[in-house]
């Protein structure tokens, strides 16, 4: 794979995907809305923690699927810059995420194992598939576009389960709040 020819088979996989992470950080967007009561200054760490690293995550997916359905591709590089780039941050993204849930989970026992994983360490290891992906498709290697397909569908994947942690979360703790007996 010398240029990005190959990449017009891929079209429909990249246009779903990128598609689904457009819409999913749209609906991310309108469930903060609705949760506003939710989302105090009190609780932005954990905001910070969980919410944010899943839109990061979805971005990605959306830039990496938009360099794969770019109808003029530039050189080969540029595109394996981008989806490097994108590896990078969203590697480093997924380890500051990792320390903060370790944190948070010290205080909170809502925190389980499965969202040290599913916050951090998966997010972190399909970044780095990504970032192995990019380096071998800039060098040429046809199955490059495979694992980047499989590393973008997990990354989805986790993220849709993270997103809905979020949203179970978000009902737990407003359903708490109006069983709580007001003060007069």
């Amino acid at each position: 794979m010398h240029d990005l020819t190959e990449l017009h088979e891929w079209h429909e996989f990249y246009f779903l995907l990128g598609s689904a992470a457009a819409a999913l950080i749209a609906l991310l967007f309108v469930a903060v809305s609705l949760g506003v009561g939710f989302l105090t200054f009190g609780r932005q760490n954990a905001t910070r923690t969980f919410m944010s690293p899943v839109v990061v995550h979805y971005s990605a997916i959306l830039v990496c699927s938009a360099a794969a359905l770019a109808p003029e591709h530039a050189p080969l590089l540029i595109f394996a810059v981008i989806v490097g780039a994108c590896a990078i941050f969203g590697f480093i993204v997924a380890w500051v995420t990792t320390a903060a849930v370790i944190k948070s989970a010290q205080g909170d026992s809502n925190i389980v194992l499965t969202d040290h994983f599913a916050y951090g360490a998966l997010p972190a290891t399909a970044y780095c598939a990504l970032l192995v992906a990019a380096i071998y498709a800039a060098i040429g290697r046809p199955w490059a576009l495979y694992l980047l397909a499989a590393a973008l569908l997990v990354l989805m994947v986790i993220n849709i389960r993270n997103a809905w942690d979020l949203v179970l979360t978000m009902v737990r703790m407003q359903s708490k709040q109006k069983r709580k007996p007001r003060a007069r």
